[in-house]
């Protein structure tokens, strides 16, 4: 009888050792009751429920009480996490060093972005150009707009002599701006402020007015309610916004979500970019040198990105990716521009072209494998040099006015702190002009490239990132980063968050998804759409790879991506529940039969397509859909969803529905629990102090849920989970 109570005590041990840490000390959480409803909505003769249907409205008490309830069990959840004091400090202090952006002249003057360290947004200086830069003093402080920090720039514009600011402002996080406008000599606000204006930019005119763009106050919520004509407007200084002349726009038979309005550096034209969707536009131009001038069509569909970046009096230079998927730039004259009398320029090249001009030359900034080539050209297209850069990695900022002698651009990748270098553009030489002086040692650290198979045998790049000496075990706390949409790369850039993820001994891997834009037109194309599955299957892949290669395993993978990237986190999780410990989507586009009724989410059909364009694209869709295929019974990874209360690109509803569907179904006591930052949006603008305590948060479920009692880099033992 001894000897089997003596087995039994030593076998509970031993069960006990091999359980979840947290799982010892907290049983499954209890969340807040989330009501359902019997909503249903019928696409092609199919209902589909929709429960959580009373979510989606924003400004419902009962909306704002389950946000309430949500917020104290996730914070509450989060305070028992040991070292979550110790994530935030340790961020804190690596976060607080001097950061300063490239000097940009403007009349009479130098301006600078600088922010101090912990600042919760960065300030204007300027000082007079020659002078001393030791003598630049604060011209605009956005930390003065509010208290907290939670109303941020939303970007400048000078008139032509630099003597008044156009500077537009957010408040909470929100899409929607104010632009206010200011006597740059006396940093006085000069006219009331112009309001309700939406995705824009503001392109001066002389010195007369600026172009800008919004969208007609919506009925409802502005926060959610749809958002769909776009129009450009003209704003006369000393002149009252209700004045304003609308100058494209408004056309009945034909959405265009977005519409930009430009003005070339001569003053000569106006540029006109309508679009439908986030990709393809129509091209217009119209010459403000004669009175009464039409607009002038240069490309009158939506089967290409192109725009003019330069002209030498009508000689207009243009980039595009019609008939080029990788990008060229083209020379046509403005008195006939159509595509056929298009001569090639800069041609296209295997490469993805990004081009810019300063200094009298073009700039042709290639994605090679997701890092950066420079090449300088005249402007009759030969090719001068190839810029010599610092090292492996992302340069940017090759642009200035045409008159300039040099010109300042950065480098960083995923363990080099963004540098800003000053070229000279006629030798073609490069100097360190900043260099931050960070707690952080890159030499410590390695990131190397390289290429998987996906499912259907395509090659995909990642680039994985961690401590030089990594031992490959399968136990390293590993986060999988991606996106996937919309065209966009992902090139290596430093962050602060990630830098603090390595120090603990994890590694940080991100995948160059299809549906990005690292190898052009075809490649983003190829995860659109019907072929959305390939951005998830890539990503799963992607996930595998580590598991193969020993950087990880399933008890120590995190997946994490924000916007498009939550989707791609939504689809991840309740495809393979089994190949992660961890979810982190971040303000998702998780409700894919009903995205394209919120804001401005219709314009993001080219990439998804809507469940009301066909039987196919619905099944589709509710085939992939994260809301949609939550499954009762299944043991979902542990999952912090994290959005925000004034997020109006992704609405929250989307965060709040896939959370309400997985706490409802989750089998296991695996947490679920949602984060949902208050006056904060979809992410731009947000304050120092808010981004640190998030990362903090994200990082100690991350940890906690992979068994760390203890941060990794204060002990080699590991509960294993």
């Amino acid at each position: 009888m001894k000897k089997l109570l003596l087995f039994t005590i030593l076998l509970s041990i031993f069960v006990c050792l091999k359980l979840n840490a947290q799982q010892l000390i907290q049983p499954k959480l209890q969340y807040p009751e989330t009501k359902k409803i019997d909503h249903v909505d019928n696409y092609f003769d199919e209902d589909v429920p929709d429960p959580y249907r009373w979510l989606e409205d924003d400004r419902s008490a009962e909306t704002e009480a389950w946000v309430k309830a949500q917020n104290e069990v996730t914070f509450g959840y989060l305070d028992n996490i040991p070292y979550r004091e110790e994530l935030k400090e340790r961020l804190t202090k690596l976060w607080n060093y001097e950061k300063i952006g490239s000097p940009f002249k403007e009349g009479d003057y130098t301006y600078f972005y600088k922010n101090d360290g912990l600042q919760n947004q960065y300030v204007i200086y300027r000082y007079k150009t020659g002078a001393d830069p030791k003598t630049a003093e604060v011209f605009l402080d956005p930390n003065t707009f509010k208290e907290d920090g939670t109303i941020s720039l939303g970007g400048i514009s000078f008139s032509k002599n630099g003597k008044t600011l156009a500077y537009a402002i957010s408040e909470g996080g929100s899409d929607w701006r104010k632009i206010l406008v200011m006597n740059a000599e006396t940093k006085e606000i000069v006219e009331d402020t112009l309001v309700d204006i939406k995705f824009s930019g503001m392109s001066w005119y002389k010195n007369e007015g600026f172009y800008y763009s919004s969208y007609d106050k919506p009925k409802g919520s502005e926060l959610s309610a749809k958002t769909d004509q776009h129009k450009v407007y003209y704003h006369k200084l000393g002149t009252k916004q209700s004045e304003d002349e609308l100058i494209y726009g408004g056309i009945p038979e034909e959405k265009h979500r977005y519409i930009y309005g430009g003005v070339t550096e001569d003053d000569r034209y106006l540029i006109i970019t309508p679009r439908v969707s986030t990709s393809g536009n129509k091209l217009y131009i119209k010459d403000l040198t004669v009175p009464n001038a039409p607009l002038m069509e240069i490309l009158g569909h939506t089967d290409s990105d192109s725009n003019i970046i330069e002209n030498v009096g009508s000689k207009l230079y243009i980039m595009t990716n019609l008939d080029a998927p990788n990008r060229r730039v083209v020379t046509v004259d403005a008195s006939n521009p159509a595509p056929e009398n298009w001569k090639d320029f800069i041609p296209e090249t295997e490469n993805v072209l990004s081009p810019s001009t300063g200094g009298g030359y073009f700039f042709a900034n290639y994605m090679v494998d997701a890092v950066s080539k420079v090449l300088q050209y005249d402007y009759d297209g030969k090719l001068v040099r190839e810029v010599k850069l610092p090292g492996v990695g992302s340069a940017g900022g090759f642009g200035s006015k045409k008159e300039e002698k040099e010109l300042y651009y950065s480098f960083t990748n995923y363990v080099t702190p963004g540098s800003i270098y000053r070229y000279d553009i006629e030798n073609g030489t490069s100097e360190l002009y900043r260099k931050p002086s960070i707690d952080f040692n890159p030499e410590d650290y390695e990131s190397k490239q390289v290429f998987y198979k996906s499912k259907d045998g395509t090659e995909v790049p990642m680039i994985i990132t961690h401590k030089k000496g990594l031992e490959l075990n399968g136990k390293n706390p590993t986060i999988l980063y991606g996106y996937g949409g919309f065209n966009i790369p992902l090139t290596p850039s430093f962050s602060i968050p990630n830098a603090v993820w390595m120090e603990q001994g994890g590694v940080y891997a991100v995948a160059n998804l299809r549906g990005g834009g690292e190898y052009g037109k075809s490649w983003h194309n190829a995860g659109t759409k019907m072929q959305k599955q390939n951005v998830f299957d890539d990503f799963i892949a992607a996930g595998e790879f580590l598991i193969d290669n020993k950087y990880t395993s399933s008890d120590y993978l995190a997946i994490r991506g924000g916007s498009n990237g939550g989707l791609l986190v939504g689809a991840t999780m309740t495809q393979r529940p089994d190949l992660i410990k961890v979810a982190l989507p971040a303000v998702g586009v998780l409700d894919m039969l009903r995205y394209h009724t919120f804001t401005a989410g219709a314009g993001w059909a080219y990439d998804y397509g809507t469940a009301e364009d066909s039987k196919e694209m619905f099944e589709y869709l509710k085939g992939y859909s994260p809301v949609h295929n939550v499954k009762e019974g299944v043991e979902y990874p542990a999952t912090m969803v994290t959005t925000g209360d004034h997020d109006d690109r992704v609405v929250p509803a989307h965060s709040f529905k896939f959370a309400a569907e997985l706490q409802s179904k989750q089998a296991g006591n695996s947490p679920v629990v949602i984060r949902i930052e208050t006056d904060a949006g979809h992410g731009a603008g947000t304050p120092v102090s808010k981004t640190i305590e998030q990362y903090a948060d994200i990082y100690g479920f991350t940890l906690y849920n992979m068994g760390f009692d203890v941060l990794p880099s204060k002990t080699k033992e590991k509960v294993k989970g």
